[in-house]
């Protein structure tokens, strides 16, 4: 059930935040970061080689949310250099293809929570004290179709991914519930199925349409709706 929502507003431009975008290289994650370097924003581009952005109007960060030491110096270096954060996004993913949970194969789980489930809750953990310095910190959690569980559609194979993106909606509904009074915005979106290298060459949408909700997420106002699955601007159920 979709639900578009009337008490929204957003931040005209972006340029006093500082923006952190995991896995920001390629796919969805860079056209993320280029979108919030367009509006302004101070953007920390998470690469596991920082060599690989290429953008001038981005920082490179070297980030590999897998390693705890690299979380640590990334959030370090942005207090240094920034002396806040205003927006984090949780883009870095991983995608095993596998068949039903009997099928699995242990290392395929492990590798796939360590990414996109363990990494975002470390790297907000770290995060959290400079987020909360302003008013508004908006925290956005990349998820999808394949970890909503309320409406029956959880059969269909890739346990690894579904599991870790059922942990990101609840990472995302814990933030609202423990920092949103302090005046967090957490969110989630699904992006949809988009032509990136996760998604495969017949996925129908483009990096660009999945980041848009993203992108307009992390413009959200202090005040606006959190702790909400999201896509195509429109709540959705988990």
């Amino acid at each position: 059930m979709a639900d578009t929502p009337t008490d929204v507003e957003l931040k005209a431009d972006l340029t006093d935040d500082a923006a952190l975008v995991t896995g920001a290289t390629r796919g969805i994650g860079a056209e993320i970061a280029a979108e919030l370097a367009d509006l302004g924003a101070t953007v920390y581009a998470g690469a596991r080689d920082p060599d690989d952005v290429t953008a001038a109007d981005q920082r490179a960060v070297r980030l590999d949310v897998t390693d705890d030491a690299e979380v640590r110096a990334a959030v370090d270096r942005i207090e240094r250099e920034a002396g806040s954060l205003d927006v984090l996004v949780n883009n870095a993913g991983v995608f095993p293809r596998s068949g039903p949970l009997h099928e699995m194969d242990v290392a395929d789980f492990d590798r796939t929570t360590a990414v996109n489930l363990r990494g975002p809750v470390v790297l907000t953990k770290h995060a959290l004290p400079l987020l909360l310095e302003g008013t508004g910190g908006r925290v956005v959690s990349l998820s999808s179709g394949l970890g909503q569980f309320t409406e029956g559609e959880m059969g269909g194979g890739y346990p690894a991914y579904r599991l870790s993106k059922v942990g990101v909606g609840g990472l995302t509904a814990y933030l609202d519930g423990e920092y949103g009074e302090r005046g967090l915005i957490a969110n989630a979106v699904s992006p949809g199925w988009v032509r990136t290298d996760m998604g495969g060459d017949e996925a129908p949408r483009t990096p660009s349409k999945g980041a848009e909700t993203p992108v307009w997420l992390a413009r959200f106002a202090p005040g606006s709706p959190a702790g909400h699955l999201w896509k195509d601007r429109e709540r959705i159920s988990w």
